[in-house]
C-alpha cells in the first residue's frame, strides 16, 4: 500500500525532512517491534499505557483483559495515540545542545474498533502471538471459548500513520568541529541470550528452532 497524504495531526512538524509516510518505511519500523505506548484520555485524565501489539495488513491490533480500562476506553470510541520507537544509537555532539539520539519511530491516531467475531478474534490473537514470536500459534493451545469471553481485541486502523527517523553523526555548529573533545556514535542494539527452560518442562521437549534462533522479523540490529 502508497503512503496517503499526511493528515494534520499526523504530519511532521518539527524537522519536516526526518519524516516518511510509505507504508514500507511505517510497516518496517512496526514489523520490527512489538512493545507500543498507547496514549488517550478519560475524564480529564491523561494515560500512557504500554502494551504489546501485532499488525496484520492495514490494521493494527491490542489486545487484553475484557476489564482492562485502557480496552474499554477505547472500544467506546475515545480517540488514541500509539507510538513505536526504536534506538539505535546515542549522538555525542561536541556541545550540550547538539546530543541526539539515532532512531526509528511511528506514531499513529485513530479510533479503535472492538472485535466481535470470535473467529475475527481468534485470527487477530493469531496475528498477535505470530508478530511476537512466528511459528508460535501452531504449537500452543488455542484460545477456549471462555478465554475469548474474557479477552478485549481492538483493532485500529493504519490510515493515520507516520514515522519519523534519525541517523548518522551528530551535526555540530561549524565552529564547534575543531574542539577537541570526542564526538560520534555509541551505537545500541538489542541482543537474545540462551532460552531458559521452564522448570516444570514436559520431559523429552525439545526447544523449537525458531526460539533458539529468534530475531526480529526484517531487524538488521539484532
Amino acid at each position: 500500500m502508497t503512503a496517503a497524504p499526511p493528515s494534520s495531526r499526523s504530519r511532521v512538524k518539527r524537522l519536516p525532512e526526518r519524516a516518511a509516510y510509505d507504508r514500507a518505511t511505517v510497516d518496517a519500523i512496526l514489523d520490527e517491534g512489538f512493545l507500543c505506548h498507547v496514549a488517550f484520555a478519560t475524564d480529564g485524565q491523561p494515560f500512557v499505557i504500554p502494551t504489546v501489539y501485532g499488525r496484520l495488513g492495514d490494521s493494527l491490533y491490542l489486545h487484553g483483559s475484557s476489564a482492562s480500562r485502557m480496552l474499554r476506553t477505547l472500544a467506546g470510541g475515545v480517540e488514541a495515540s500509539v507510538c513505536v520507537t526504536h534506538v539505535d544509537g546515542l549522538v555525542l555532539a561536541r556541545s550540550a545542545f547538539h546530543h541526539s539520539v539515532n532512531f526509528r519511530s511511528v506514531v499513529l491516531f485513530g479510533t479503535a474498533t472492538e472485535v466481535i467475531d470470535p473467529s475475527e478474534k481468534q485470527r487477530a490473537l493469531q496475528a498477535i502471538v505470530e508478530h511476537i514470536v512466528p511459528q508460535r500459534w501452531q504449537d500452543v493451545r488455542g484460545p477456549s471459548a471462555q478465554e475469548l469471553r474474557r479477552t478485549c481485541v481492538l483493532q485500529l486502523a493504519l490510515d493515520e500513520a507516520s514515522a519519523k527517523l534519525r541517523s548518522g553523526p551528530p551535526l555540530d555548529d561549524e565552529e564547534d568541529y575543531g574542539l577537541g573533545c570526542w564526538a560520534g556514535v555509541i551505537p545500541m542494539r538489542i541482543e537474545y541470550a540462551d532460552p531458559v527452560d521452564d522448570p516444570r518442562l514436559a520431559s523429552g521437549v525439545e526447544c523449537p528452532d525458531y526460539v533458539t534462533g529468534y530475531r526480529r522479523p526484517g531487524s538488521s540490529h539484532s
